[in-house]
């Protein structure tokens, strides 16, 4: 009996032994799994990313390989096999791996939809695989250019003379007919081409053809390196999945930007895209009690934006910005400090260390909280609980200095005499603070019902405006051949602001920035476009601090 007992302990303990390696190797692979390069969003939204881009890039190919064809003899029939290295033939094969990915993720996408089993590390191979394709794409498109180049000057002016029974290439590939325009666009490579490409698609994007736009962008990116329009090129791409405004296309947005400042970061319009990148993740935030992911990459975005640019005359709409982040960023803090005092006051906690370090955590980040009174309020008093009066003091003090008009501010006197600490005097400017409006029941429920707080953000691109009738940077761009007057990233916001009328390079290159900091009348012949026109569906004042504002919820 006593030998089986051994036994039995041996060799439980040996599968014990054993069974660690295997447990800690789990724990290593979980543990390095967020290191990953993932996409951003729901596997339903990553999904749906992955197969726009191999759509794109399915697009782009096909049109590549026809504009090879072309230049091709109608009445040659040669039947040899083509080399490996010939162009065609390389455009043909990614193609193809372009397609077969794309099917992958439309088998995963399909047992998404209907709910059954899938592993989510799939996701994370087909995104490496677009990764590494979409690098060989570009550069099988650059590198047959030439070749193209050429077929299109061996088709000569065939183009014009089709048989045009049925529609083109690209009419068929996009659903529509008789399009042959841009089936030349696509296909050939000639000079000035790239000119014309851009003036197509920003006309695209203007109708709100985003996916055609996006491809006639992406063929100046491929097939013309060296053109004066491919940094707007690649920009225009970007401002046309913000204009989007779906999830996926947000998501993309802030990628496009994001790819963008690495290729251009010290680009005219470098600080504009920080900004937009930072309203992509303003614009997909939630309320305080939801996840907080995208309102800690906007503080982050616009934290850098002012201090990489600290002279910017964008620097009041990013201030802005970032204080309608960080009041969702502390109103969320605020809320889980609540949860452990409440916590604590049910007695299901030893002490109020967690609503307390919440507390200050919120005092400390946030300055413009607007119920920084509140939190004071509640911080001091936990330091009372804990028996440490002079602590309690400093925080009951700067209610009485700071918010004399505050609700708590004769609590916090009267805590102050009680604990025998001085007094302070109210600042006078203090004085002038009026205790926040609380909000009606109305206010809160369509807030809930919407899931967001009303956020001062600009659903213009860099270059493209929401408008179609609006003019926009773009037109600039293109007047100025793919250059853009401004040579620095501190010139006023008005000087890269769209003319109200077309003018010559030369003499927008002639025009010196003004000095002085922009005001809110428009100069001779400029049509100002605010970030933010007229104050907010919520009626307060941009220029006001959250401190200063009614309650958030």
């Amino acid at each position: 009996m006593r030998l089986r007992k051994i036994l039995l302990v041996a060799g439980a303990f040996a599968i014990l032994v054993s069974g660690l390696p295997a447990g800690s190797s789990a724990r290593g692979q979980q543990q390095q799994q967020p290191a990953r390069t993932q996409g951003e969003g729901t596997p339903t939204q990553r999904l749906e990313v992955l197969r726009q881009r191999l759509e794109t890039s399915r697009r782009t190919l096909n049109g590549a390989i026809a504009g090879l064809n072309a230049g091709d003899d109608k009445g040659k029939k040669d039947k040899t096999p083509a080399a490996a290295d010939d162009p065609a033939t390389r455009l043909r094969g990614l193609e193809k791996e372009a397609s077969s990915l794309l099917g992958e993720v439309n088998d995963i996408r399909s047992r998404v939809d209907r709910a059954e089993k899938f592993e989510a590390t799939d996701i994370d191979k087909l995104e490496s695989a677009h990764t590494d394709l979409n690098g060989r794409v570009d550069a099988g498109l650059q590198a047959t250019a030439g070749a193209r180049r050429n077929a299109s000057v061996a088709a000569g002016g065939s183009t014009n003379k089709k048989d045009k029974k049925g529609p083109g290439f690209f009419g068929r590939l996009l659903g529509r007919g008789g399009n042959d325009e841009y089936e030349e666009l696509i296909g050939g490579v000639a000079p000035g081409r790239d000119r014309e490409l851009f003036e197509v698609a920003a006309k695209e994007a203007r109708k709100s053809q985003y996916e055609i736009s996006r491809l006639l962008f992406n063929v100046i990116i491929t097939t013309y390196p060296d053109s004066p329009y491919l940094p707007h090129a690649k920009l225009a791409i970007a401002d046309s999945f913000y204009l989007e405004g779906t999830t996926s296309g947000l998501i993309q947005a802030a990628n496009s930007y994001q790819e963008w400042l690495t290729f251009f970061p010290t680009d005219p319009l470098a600080d504009e895209v920080m900004l937009k990148v930072a309203e992509t993740e303003m614009r997909q935030m939630g309320l305080p009690d939801r996840d907080v992911a995208h309102a800690r990459k906007a503080e982050q975005r616009l934290k850098a934006l002012l201090q990489q640019f600290p002279n910017t005359a964008l620097r009041p709409d990013a201030q802005i910005r970032l204080n309608e982040v960080q009041e969702n960023l502390g109103m969320h803090t605020f809320q889980v400090g609540n949860f452990y005092m409440d916590k604590y006051e049910r007695g299901a906690s030893n002490n109020p260390k967690g609503a307390q370090s919440r507390y200050r955590e919120v005092i400390e980040k946030y300055p413009n909280f607007s119920r920084r009174d509140r939190a004071l309020y509640l911080l001091a008093n936990t330091y009372v609980l804990e028996e440490e009066p002079d602590e309690a003091a400093k925080y009951f003090q700067e209610i009485v200095r700071n918010f004399p008009n505050s609700e708590f501010a004769e609590k916090a006197a009267a805590q102050l005499e009680a604990i025998g600490a001085p007094k302070p005097a109210a600042d006078p400017k203090a004085s002038n603070k009026l205790p926040l409006e609380k909000r009606g029941m109305l206010a809160r429920f369509t807030t809930q019902v919407f899931g967001a707080n009303p956020i001062t953000v600009d659903k213009n691109g860099v270059l493209i405006n929401k408008d179609s009738k609006e003019s926009s940077l773009i037109d600039v761009i293109i007047d100025n051949k793919g250059t853009l007057p401004v040579t620095t990233p501190n010139a006023p916001t008005i000087n890269r602001r769209v003319p109200g009328v077309s003018r010559p390079a030369a003499a927008a290159q002639q025009t010196p920035p003004p000095t002085e900091a922009p005001t809110n009348k428009p100069a001779d012949g400029i049509k100002l476009v605010p970030t933010n026109p007229g104050p907010p569906a919520t009626g307060d004042t941009p220029s006001t601090p959250p401190a200063q504002r009614p309650p958030s919820n």
